[in-house]
């Protein structure tokens, strides 16, 4: 037997407290399960690729930006899509614009996903699937996107790829918001196509030099302002975004007061939408394959603009325009002569708005010049039936959107007139047209002899029709099938026995200002138009020569009435809605 060596007891104490340190660390050397499977560690080995941790720490947001963004969740919206999705979209209400507003937006396939190197399997916490992480967290607003990435490494890197991987973004920018609010957001999705900013602040040129810089591959651009917010970006400052952004193809911008003069060069855009112009001292646009432009000025007195030499520019330099609003108080026949001279042959939609000077003549000189169009819109202007007649007489196989609110001079034969005349229309807008001109407020009813007027429209494509403010109406009769969307808001003469509504798709109807018992006598007659077009159901005779007829379908569903086991509290009936009517 060997003799131990003596060990002093200080150095055994010193041991032993060495290796109880050590046991205790190794208690706290993490989690025995796997951190990209969640299997345990002992005896695995992990057939998932190692996360790709990022050569750069993300940098955190500035606390007045996350803090702004998580104090409301109405002050910042965001759209964020898969890569491959790439939609346009648009929020302004132009009548260049009248379509129906369907989202189009399809649910993203779980195979499209697979470029974005997510982990196929699964994401910790947890143990939550890539693609149901993905699904949820692009649903989330920026604020729950930037805390969702504080929850772990894997939510963090779903995050950034998300960021990285967007392709629409949609802010609201708070009123107190900085500069620094933009910048972070835009710096975190450099692949960025389309931009929407709703401005509750100021903007200026230090916000567009921001979005140039963040957005290199910027096509689509939107500024839409509210409250008290001021558009500060001067006609300078709009020329060169637009001529340093070579890959953009549409500009949206609202508040444009302050931009005196401008001149656009630019070989991509194909959409420009300027709104609150105001004598701007030159317009220039050196832009060929412009398709749509939208100028909307001001109705401040005192305006300089000079919309001939403007519509001469255009002619000379945008020869591929197919869609032109302009809303201008300055707009008389002299300008839709100059707009006829140049000839814009691809000319589809035209919209002419508030020219109290557009007469007549003007509307004689539009419809022989361009005989293809598709939307003419005239309201404001001071055409008459004979107007109406000569745009019946040129345009039947190609006009489908008729606009002529504010149109005074216009009666109820005009558009019984034009209705029948032009097949292919689909919506027509008569607000103000068949009003009282001795009542100060339409709200109040009054029949004034001699204005009280009857209207008889039957049309087998007719979509949405607008009768807003027409006061003098006391008689209405409509037959049109395919009818969805009517608007009768301040028709406070039309009495609920002079109605007759034979539209069986009627979906939406406004009834604003009107009679209490004329919304009664509407919901009545849709409800009964609804109800027989579902009785003409298809028969079909069997072989004993008894009739099998088909059930309305989705009218009403009785669950398992009949079933006496099934619970009552379960049974139910589902009824659908047939109209909704807005008063």
């Amino acid at each position: 037997m060997q003799p131990q060596p003596h060990i002093p007891p200080a150095t055994a104490n010193a041991a032993i407290s060495e290796a109880l340190k050590s046991q205790r660390s190794r208690k706290n050397r993490g989690s025995y399960s796997c951190g990209r499977c969640g299997q345990p560690k002992k005896g695995h080995v992990c057939h998932l690729p190692p996360l790709d941790v990022p050569s750069t720490p993300i940098a955190p947001e500035p606390v007045t930006s996350i803090a702004a963004a998580a104090s409301s969740t109405r002050s910042t919206v965001v759209s964020l899509s898969s890569a491959p999705l790439r939609q346009s979209f648009t929020n302004l209400r132009r009548a260049l614009s009248f379509d129906d507003d369907v989202d189009a937006r399809d649910e993203p396939d779980p195979t499209d996903l697979t470029d974005l190197n997510l982990d196929t399997e699964i994401v910790q916490p947890g143990r939550f699937h890539a693609v149901a992480l993905w699904e949820v967290l692009k649903r989330l607003p920026p604020s729950g996107l930037l805390m969702a990435a504080r929850v772990c490494k894997g939510w963090r890197e779903t995050a950034r790829k998300m960021w990285k991987a967007a392709e629409e973004l949609r802010i609201r920018v708070p009123k107190r918001a900085q500069i620094g609010y933009v910048g972070s957001l835009l710096q975190k999705c450099p692949g960025l196509v389309t931009l929407s900013l709703k401005l509750e602040s100021d903007f200026d040129a230090t916000t567009l030099a921001c979005i140039a810089f963040s957005c290199p591959n910027l096509e689509v651009l939107e500024i839409l302002t509210c409250g008290a917010a001021v558009n500060r970006i001067s006609g300078d400052e709009l020329g060169r975004f637009v001529s340093n952004k070579r890959g953009l193809k549409s500009l949206k911008m609202e508040g444009c007061s302050n931009l005196g003069g401008f001149s656009l060069t630019s070989t991509s855009l194909s959409t420009l939408w300027l709104s609150d112009l105001h004598s701007l001292s030159k317009m220039i646009f050196n832009c060929p394959n412009l398709i749509e432009i939208s100028l909307e000025f001001s109705q401040q007195e005192g305006d300089s603009t000079d919309l001939v030499t403007m519509v001469d520019g255009l002619g000379r330099t945008c020869t591929r325009l197919q869609n032109i609003h302009i809303a201008s108080l300055k707009l008389s026949h002299t300008v839709v002569l100059a707009l006829t001279a140049v000839n814009f042959r691809c000319l589809r939609m035209l919209s002419l708005v508030l020219g109290i000077d557009i007469t007549d003549a003007s509307v004689d000189v539009i419809s022989s010049s361009y005989t293809n169009l598709e939307l003419l819109d005239l309201s404001g202007s001071s055409i008459t039936d004979t107007g109406l007649g000569m745009i019946c007489d040129v345009l039947p196989d190609t006009l489908s959107k008729l606009l002529v609110a504010l149109c005074p001079n216009i009666t109820s034969s005009g558009i019984q007139f034009a209705t029948a005349q032009l097949p292919l229309l689909e919506l027509m807008d008569c607000g103000m047209t068949v009003s009282d001109p001795n009542s100060d407020n339409p709200s109040t009813p009054q029949k004034t002899p001699g204005y009280n007027q009857k209207m008889f429209i039957k049309h087998k494509r007719m979509k949405k029709l607008s009768l807003w403010g027409c006061s003098s109406l006391d008689a209405l009769f409509l037959n049109c099938p395919e009818l969805k969307d009517l608007n009768l808001n301040s028709c406070n003469n039309l009495q609920p026995e002079s109605l007759v509504i034979q539209c069986p798709k009627l979906e939406i109807v406004h009834a604003l200002g009107c009679q209490k018992l004329l919304t009664v006598a509407i919901r009545k007659q849709v409800s009964e138009n609804f109800a027989a077009g579902e009785n003409h159901m298809t028969r079909k005779r069997l072989a004993d020569g008894s009739k099998r007829i088909q059930a309305p379908p989705l009218l009403y569903q009785e669950t398992r009435e009949d079933d006496e086991n099934y619970p009552a509290k379960k049974r139910r009936k589902i009824e659908r809605e047939v109209c909704t009517i807005i008063d």
